[in-house]
């Protein structure tokens, strides 16, 4: 199965279309015999779940019984998902030579890392052999940074006077404003603490010799986790067979650093999502306009022949310049032919009531100062403003004006913003994922080089670990909620899929929870989730189980990802506030702060575990569930083999969880003598 299928993008500047092929991957045995597991799986998944539902729901314990055939039809999902990215998995290996004369930018990005720690970074970004100049971007605007910067020949950003009084957008405001003030053709991409390898340049600017090539990323690996990973701060299944699968259709994503991006790429989507922008606050406008015109016209005396006819034909002229925008007519133009259409319907009325007239006007005079006030016109006025509007008694000159003024009041120069072109996704705390799903959904091809070309630091101790994964989590979340992949125009099928599925994966609390509740209720309370633990119900089950652990096992070839699946679990209260508080800040407009990652280990003078209280309770539980439940069984109150069974089913919870007291016990790695914590 060698096929591939086009995304297809349009240029925003010359208006043609582009086409990014989901690349070929050989079909070599090793992979054939990984999608024979992949298919196995499936079909042993598809058919326990289905008999589940039809067959095996305890309905008279529903409120237990549905919540854990939601979770196991959750996890095939999720399976589904694993194994649809493993069916093109794509070891590329070597890149072809770089190509010659290209110009690179290799940016730092920092807010309020530690002097030194920047410093070593920049000053071995400076040592990459490819020619390039290094810049510190630095989001502190630190003298004391700028001089040794300065000093080391080391080029140093800061935001510029622009940005006072505007959304900073943390990471991507940063990278946003140092795009407009550089000029390479590729830019490398280092977090404080990513100290790159000098070939990094060499061994992945070959990619881009595919004109379409907008991005390459490269693992993030780190060099202060001892053997056993106490933190899970390695993530070898993601930075390797995953990112391989995606990149094997098309869809291996920006992770933040380690990458090397194309500016073109990145400045044709910064101005495609500015015209995208106003264009949708032009088509607001009009929306508004024609429930303003639709309410001055019930509003007119039969007599008023002229005051309709002026109407009407602004009325024909909304709904021309609503068609002239879904046709993809140039916005200026619309708008231009729009307003000179909106004034000659204005010349044509004459004011028949003096005090409605004047009561108009200052309404419009109080929309102006509205607009005003909104820093950003009408792209920034809420929703409840415009109903308001479209709900007034308007006279026909009123009317007019008032749809004129709308119209007008577009924020084209975006002024809620320090700069109308925002390359950098600034939907979400996390830049990355939007950013390159958009690239994606404009027709651009990236690869994942699965190659370790820096090395960084991890967090050294839970609290700033569970902060570094709240915020990873939240930021994918975000981006789930306003830009959802699956309805994404210019992604493959395949392409929304990937993204869907890292989505879906931070998903997983709410059924973690139910997997904890489900042995706890039977071992307490004798109340089975399924209608019988009859010799068909295992029969579906632990195949099904086994195979998917093996295609776990296969596809990571030696490489360690117990500790993965053990947090995939055990930091449910995570990704559960994760989704709560993203609701919070999309529907509702709740704050979500950006916290940046301390690079430093965090002061433990007393061991953290009030950071992991409902873990702990939840292991608490299972502990007291599994003496309830042996003694229920001793005494001939409960199933042998039900007990049994979930006595298993606890054993492996808990093994999950421990992780978590072993993350709570970790001081860090070891420090040499007579340093600090």
């Amino acid at each position: 199965m060698t096929t591939h299928r086009a995304a297809r993008g349009r240029d925003p500047l010359s208006g043609a279309s582009v086409t990014a092929r989901t690349p070929k991957v050989p079909l070599t045995g090793r992979l054939l015999a990984l999608r024979v597991l992949v298919l196995v799986t499936a079909v042993l998944g598809i058919n326990y779940v289905t008999w589940r539902w039809l067959e095996s729901i305890n309905w008279s314990a529903w409120w237990i019984a549905v919540p854990l055939v939601l979770a196991e039809t959750y996890s095939l999902v999720d399976s589904l998902l694993f194994g649809l990215t493993m069916w093109r998995l794509r070891r590329r290996g070597e890149a072809p030579p770089p190509p010659e004369g290209a110009t690179v930018d290799v940016f730092v990005t920092t807010y309020n890392e530690p002097l030194d720690l920047v410093m070593a970074t920049a000053e071995a970004a400076q040592r990459i052999r490819y020619p390039h100049r290094t810049w510190i971007l630095d989001d502190g605007a630190r003298p004391e940074l700028r001089a040794r910067a300065e000093a080391a020949g080391i080029g140093w950003i800061t935001r510029s006077a622009d940005w006072a009084g505007h959304s900073r957008h943390a990471k991507a405001g940063n990278l946003n404003n140092a795009l407009m003030t550089t000029d390479g053709e590729f830019i490398l991409i280092l977090d404080a603490d990513q100290v790159p390898d000098p070939a990094i340049l060499d061994r992945t600017l070959g990619w881009f010799r595919d004109p379409r090539m907008a991005l390459v990323q490269t693992p993030q690996v780190f060099v202060n986790v001892p053997g056993d990973d106490p933190l899970g701060s390695q993530a070898p299944l993601f930075y390797g067979p995953i990112q391989q699968g995606k990149d094997g259709w098309n869809a291996a994503f920006f992770c933040g650093s380690n990458a090397v991006l194309r500016r073109e790429a990145l400045m044709q989507l910064g101005i495609t999502r500015y015209v995208s922008e106003v264009q949708l606050a032009v088509s607001r406008a009009l929306r508004t306009a024609d429930r303003v015109l639709a309410r001055a016209r019930r509003s007119l005396d039969p007599a008023q022949t002229e005051a309709r006819a002026a109407l009407d034909q602004v009325v024909a002229a909304v709904a021309r310049a609503r068609a002239e925008l879904r046709d993809g007519a140039a916005l200026a133009d619309v708008t231009y032919r729009f307003q000179q259409r909106v004034d000659a319907a204005a010349r044509e009325i004459v004011a028949a009531d003096v005090d409605s007239l004047q009561a108009d006007l200052a309404a419009i005079a109080e929309l102006s100062s509205e607009l005003d006030e909104e820093d950003g016109g009408l792209a920034e006025v809420d929703r409840g403003a415009l109903t308001r509007l479209a709900a007034r008694d308007w006279s026909p000159l009123g009317a007019i004006e008032t749809v004129r003024a709308l119209v007008r009041a577009v924020d084209v120069d975006k002024d809620d913003e320090a700069q109308p072109v925002m390359p950098m996704a600034t939907i979400s705390v996390t830049e990355d994922m939007a950013t390159c799903m958009r690239l994606h959904a404009l027709g651009w091809r990236t690869a994942y080089h699965d190659e370790t070309l820096a090395l960084g630091l991890a967090p050294e101790d839970l609290g700033t670990m569970l902060t570094q994964r709240l915020r990873w989590a939240q930021g994918t979340v975000q981006v789930m909620l306003r830009e959802n992949p699956l309805v994404q125009r210019g992604l493959t099928l395949a392409q929304r899929l990937m993204y869907w599925a890292t989505m879906w994966s931070y998903l997983s609390g709410f059924a973690a929870v139910v997997y904890f509740a489900a042995p706890v209720v039977y071992l307490v309370f004798g109340v089975l989730p399924v209608t019988g633990l009859t010799a068909e119900f295992f029969l579906r089950l632990v195949p099904f189980l086994l195979v998917n652990q093996l295609l776990f096992t296969v596809v990571g070839r030696g490489r360690r990802t117990w500790r993965g699946q053990q947090y995939s679990l055990a930091l449910f209260p995570v990704w559960i506030r994760s989704v709560t508080s993203a609701v919070g800040n999309v529907v509702f407009g709740r704050s979500l702060a950006f916290a940046v990652t301390p690079k430093e280990r965090q002061s433990v003078d007393r061991r953290p575990w009030h950071l992991v209280r409902p873990q702990l309770a939840v292991m608490s539980l299972l502990v007291v569930a599994a003496v309830v439940g042996t003694v229920r069984m001793v005494v001939a109150d409960a199933s042998v083999l039900g007990t049994v069974t979930n006595l298993v089913w606890v054993a492996f919870d808990l093994a999950v969880l421990s992780v978590v007291v072993q993350a709570v016990r970790y001081r860090g790695p070891e420090q040499p003598e007579g340093a600090s914590a």
